[in-house]
Parts: structure tokens; sequence; C-alpha cells
């Protein structure tokens, strides 16, 4: 097997197939660690399958955890989503950097041979068709069985194959920025629908040491070069907005550069599949982000678990069944979430639509704690309506890396709740 892409989406499929015995060579043009543009949230759908994956927080220097969240909508309203105290995480501040470089760790871990620093060249069907040649830009060769391309929204391996949307530049546009020095008030995780974003955002997630990942995402209209957007992920002053430097607090200030990257949410209508089931695509190479707030680590995660089940279960001779496999999984669970979302996203870009539902929220802790897990991805978005998907207790399940649990190392505490400063494991979405 070879893994395309050494992100949240391949790193999950090579530890798969490493721990089913299959022989997996990862290849990214990348060194690790490496910068990665990303909001560097990580919901409990996220966590929960960093967690069955192996992943120690200790292992990622910027770990997180967040209890306290706050949501401001259009007309100002603030209200208070507590996600559940006293058993275990349920979400998570993490870099990229930190986080991608860790879970590729384990894939090493699981006996995956990893290529970094080198691009794909190009890729096609074997002339026997009974498997995929993989070119790489120093003249090597790699004839594999199967491949999985999560090589992101600029597959790669997607246009070598010649399945690129012209013009094509995601459903979603975001940007963000680090800021250092930050005041009490962002040390829990804050979500603005301001009126010039709607159905979009703008965010502050926490970071240790006083820092900050502050950006925003927004939708667009028209998804192509040159449709008449207003927000194109230019560099948006976010400080400068009173409500939200109140948050950063005066002392605030950025470091590094702002970074900006589409974001594409359409796995329900993308290819998933190519030369007959040899090949699967993942993560954002599917187009697996959420439509209605583009978060995409555990939909990556999820995709690459998935693809590397699929060809381990179709076995090497059976391309059409693996994909068959794969594209099944997909539409009974991914695709009707990915409905599900882009429906609610009509809701909230109204101009009082983020109003009116939070106002509704707000009338009861139940809903407020409830909606929270719902929108920290406990469970799927769509969850009422896929009852394959249903198991005992899942709306009561506690978070994960529960302190005291086997196997689980001992985590900090979280930050919130009256808390002062910030804490680091060791010496993430």
């Amino acid at each position: 097997m070879v893994v395309v892409g050494g992100g949240p989406a391949g790193a999950a499929a090579a530890i798969t197939l490493g721990r089913l015995g299959r022989t997996v060579t990862v290849v990214d043009k990348a060194t690790f660690p490496r910068d990665k543009c990303c909001g560097d949230g990580l919901t409990t759908a996220a966590l929960r399958r960093v967690e069955n994956l192996g992943l120690d927080p200790g292992r990622v220097e910027s770990w997180q955890p967040v209890f306290d969240v706050s949501v401001v909508t259009t007309g100002g309203r603030q209200v208070s989503l507590p996600l559940p105290t006293g058993a275990g995480t349920f979400a998570v501040s993490a870099r990229r950097r930190d986080l991608d470089a860790a879970l590729l760790d384990l894939a090493r871990v699981a006996g995956a041979r990893v290529i970094e620093g080198q691009a794909v060249a190009g890729v096609r069907p074997a002339p026997d068709a009974k498997a995929v040649e993989v070119d790489l830009e120093d003249g090597s060769r790699i004839v594999s069985r199967y491949l999985i391309a999560a090589d992101g929204m600029w597959s790669s391996v997607r246009k070598s194959l010649g399945l690129t949307e012209a013009k094509y530049l995601g459903e979603w546009q975001a940007g963000r920025q680090y800021f250092e020095n930050v005041g009490p008030a962002a040390r829990q995780l804050w979500v603005w629908f301001e009126p010039d974003m709607v159905p979009g955002y703008a965010w502050s997630f926490p970071l240790p040491n006083g820092t900050a990942n502050v950006g925003y995402g927004v939708q667009r209209p028209d998804h192509r070069v040159g449709a008449p957007d207003g927000l194109r992920g230019q560099r948006i002053d976010l400080a400068a907005r009173p409500h939200i430097a109140e948050v950063l607090g005066p002392e605030a200030r950025p470091i590094g550069p702002w970074r900006a990257w589409p974001i594409p949410a359409r796995i329900s209508s993308a290819p998933l599949t190519a030369v007959g089931g040899r090949v699967l695509f993942a993560g954002d190479a599917a187009g697996a982000c959420d439509p209605m707030t583009g978060e995409g680590i555990a939909q990556a995660l999820e995709t690459g678990e998935m693809a590397a089940r699929a060809l381990a279960q179709a076995g090497p001779q059976r391309p059409a069944e693996a994909g068959r496999r794969y594209r099944r999984q997909v539409r009974f669970g991914l695709a009707v979430d990915d409905a599900l979302a882009r429906g609610l996203s009509k809701v909230l870009a109204q101009p009082t639509g983020s109003g009116r539902a939070l106002a509704l929220v707000d009338t009861a802790e139940w809903y407020r704690r409830h909606f929270s897990r719902w929108m920290f991805e406990d469970y799927p978005r769509a969850i009422l309506v896929t009852p394959h998907r249903w198991r005992r207790s899942m709306f009561n399940r506690p978070g994960v890396y529960t302190p005291g649990a086997p196997g689980v190392p001992g985590l900090p505490q979280p930050v919130g709740r009256g808390q002062q400063g910030t804490t680091t494991v060791g010496a993430h979405g």
C-alpha cells in the first residue's frame, strides 16, 4: 500500500493498515514537523479517533484541553456552552505542526515506511491493471496494489489522474494568525458570528503559554476562481474589533505571519475512487470537511481509517470491491451528515439565524450542554436518522483521555472555570 500525504488522513490510514499487517509506504512532500494552516481545534469526534489510534497527548507539545466555550451571535448575544467536567476531555486546541508530527510517528511505530521531503510527480495504472505506479520527483518509482490519496485539496494524485476541477477553490475560505500575551478571557474558546461573515464566523482558540489561534472562516457563494466574493482569505485585523479586542486583552499582539487556506466541503459529490478502486481519496482530497463549520480533522481521520479498512477487507485482487465498500461507508455516514450540515448552514446564513438558534439553546442548561456536545461532534451531525450508528449511552459517554483510565497518561487540568494560567503536557486540529 502507498499513502500519499502524511497529515491526519494519511497517518490514520497508515496506522490502520500497519496494524492490520499490511506493508505501507507514506510519501509526503514536506518534512515533519511542518506548519499547517488550520484553526488548530480538535472536536470530540477527532479526539475519540486519535485516542483510539493510540496518540499520547504528552507527545503533542501544544496540547491544550478546553472546557469553556462562548458563542456570540450577530446581534451581540453571548451564550456560554459548557462542556462536561470531571469526565474526560471533549475539546482541545493543538498546533497542527505538533499534532501531525505525533500522528506520523505513530504510523512509523505501526510499521509504515515514511518518505519525507519527496513530492509525487505522477500516478498511473500499471500496464497489467493490477497495481498503480507512483513516480517520485527524484526519479524513483513505487509499484503498489493500492494507493490512498490523502494529499489535501490540491491533491497531486487527483491532478495526475485528470480529476481536478478547473478553477475550483473550495467551499470555504479561512485565515488565521497566532497571538501572544492574550488575557484571561482568551483562555477559553470563542466563536463570533460576525455580520460580515455569516454563515461563517471568527474564532479564538486557546493555546499554551498565553497564546491563541485567532482567525475566521467564511463560505464561498461560488467555488470558482473569480467568484464575486467579499472575503478571500485576506488578513483582517480582528483585534481591531472592540468586542474581540476585549477578549484578547490589552497586551495581546500578533506573532508570525497571517496564513490563509481554502477548505473543500463536498464529500457527497466529490469522486472518492479512481483506477477501478485501486486509488481511494481521503481527507481534504475527498472534500471531507464539515459544510457547516469547515472543520476537517475528524473527517480526515475517519476517511483515512475507512479507506484503509476497505482496502484490507477487499484484498489485493478485488479493487472494485474496495471502492464499493469505501463509497458505501461514506454514503451512509459522512454524506448524510454533509446533507444535514448544508441545510443548517442555510439557517445560519440568515442575518438573525445564529441569534434565533442560540436563543432556543440558551433557554435551559440541558439544551446548552447537549448542543455543545453536538457542536463538537461528540455524535455525528445526522445521528438521529442513521440508526446503524447508534450506540448504547451515545448521548452520555464520558470524554476522552479520562484520568485514571487504563493506558491513559496523566493530563493537565483544563483551562477555565476560574483557573489561572495555562498548562502544557510534555517537553494539534
